[in-house]
């Protein structure tokens, strides 16, 4: 998250809303750019810090989820997910032998229990022919793989209360429920944990928030994880798998990341999810909003001030931060040459010093080019779109209503 790039212009953070900032410098003059912002992602929906800050103040995770997730209702949800194990990147599913350990026959149905031998202390699902799998068992004592059956579609290991999945590295991840082999294009297998929905959470909250946290707050993430499950569930029907373990979608850890403050968490939220008209609401949150919510293309993620950001006793280290970029990169960022003026064309008008980046230009040596806040912010890997280029001595003001002409 630390790249660094230019000073050839920066940007103050006096002028807010819509109107546009610049500072131009001495073309000759190259420092670094600092870079000053506020929260840490997208800012849409709960704000996980916000929430420790409203436990704080004595807020139930009903009051948490009514202020971040405003006009939805308390619903239920129950059933099982489908996660995708980005770490298994081996050719098919491999793990460690364990007591009531089963296969299941994916096309028939039917389940074979695997049978229980002193030396066999891993078993193996791999690719066979054009969608078939076969199942076979390693001996640590001769150290060989034996073929124990082969299938003519995909299979799943099952049975056992906690299963350890070998991972490339010789590590070992264990997780709850199944961990099924699915066909994928070319001649490998992806690994899926299929798990029911409440021991799914108990892999997600403790990775999501810190289990230190007021019981309130740790409920609130409950609802919000499982409900953001359900959404994702409902939309994935055509799709072997229903999220990922990453922070593309959840961050999941499976057995060994529970905690047991986050398991009581959940057991306390069991089962409910925010709806809004009767439907699983796409329930997002991010670290830390800055101190103001961020609007989305649905009716209950909306902009306002949030004072529970930086609520005192939060122990939010995002709410403000500062980064260093150099010349080179921000060239690279923009592609327009030399860069002879950047400006924030427009901001939210929300928060202070205006609220999130809407639109940046930049001016150079080969052309003009505009980008969004979450563009910049992705390719700068700077921690949210809300931020300004903090003003240097060699800075010379365009005059703002003259920028905002332009």
């Amino acid at each position: 998250m630390k790249k660094r790039a230019i000073a050839a212009v920066v940007l103050g953070s006096t002028v807010i809303s819509a109107t546009a900032e610049a500072r131009i410098i001495a073309p000759d003059a190259v420092p670094d750019t600092t870079i000053s912002g506020r929260g840490f992602g997208h800012g849409r929906g709960m704000s996980q810090y916000g929430a420790q800050g409203a436990a704080i103040a004595g807020k139930s995770a009903r009051q948490i989820l009514d202020f971040y997730y405003p006009g939805t209702a308390t619903g239920k949800a129950t059933g099982s997910i489908r996660i995708r194990i980005s770490a298994d990147t081996t050719d098919g599913v491999r793990v460690g032998a364990v007591n009531h350990l089963k296969v299941r026959d994916l096309k028939t149905g039917k389940v074979y229990p695997l049978p229980r031998a002193s030396t066999r202390n891993q078993w193996s699902i791999d690719p066979y022919g054009d969608h078939g799998t076969t199942v076979s068992s390693y001996d640590a004592k001769t150290r060989k793989w034996t073929l124990w059956k082969t299938f003519t579609g995909m299979t799943q290991f099952e049975g056992a209360s906690v299963t350890g999945l070998i991972l490339p590295s010789g590590a070992v991840r264990r997780y709850r429920g199944s961990l099924r082999a699915i066909d994928v294009p070319g001649t490998d297998l992806d690994t899926v944990n299929v798990v029911s929905l409440e021991h799914y959470l108990r892999g997600v909250v403790p990775r999501e928030a810190l289990s230190s946290w007021r019981p309130a707050a740790l409920q609130a993430q409950a609802v919000a994880a499982r409900t953001y499950s359900v959404f994702h569930r409902g939309r994935a029907t055509k799709r072997a798998y229903d999220l990922c373990d990453t922070i593309s979608c959840q961050v999941y850890g499976g057995y060994d990341s529970e905690k047991a403050a986050a398991n009581t968490a959940i057991a306390a939220t069991a089962g409910q999810v925010r709806l809004y008209k009767g439907k699983p609401i796409i329930a997002e949150f991010s670290s830390s909003n800055g101190g103001a919510t961020a609007t989305g293309p649905i009716p209950y993620q909306v902009m306002k001030l949030d004072g529970w950001d930086a609520y005192p006793g939060n122990g939010n280290p995002n709410v403000t931060w500062t980064v260093t970029r150099t010349a080179a990169e921000l060239q690279a960022v923009f592609d327009v040459g030399s860069i002879r003026s950047l400006r924030v064309l427009k901001r939210t008008g929300i928060g202070p010093s205006g609220g999130r980046v809407l639109t940046v230009e930049a001016v150079g040596s080969k052309g003009r080019r505009v980008l969004t806040g979450d563009q910049l912010r992705g390719r700068l890997q700077l921690r949210s779109a809300w931020f300004a280029f903090v003003p240097s001595p060699l800075d010379i003001p365009i005059n703002p209503a003259e920028a905002a002409g332009r």
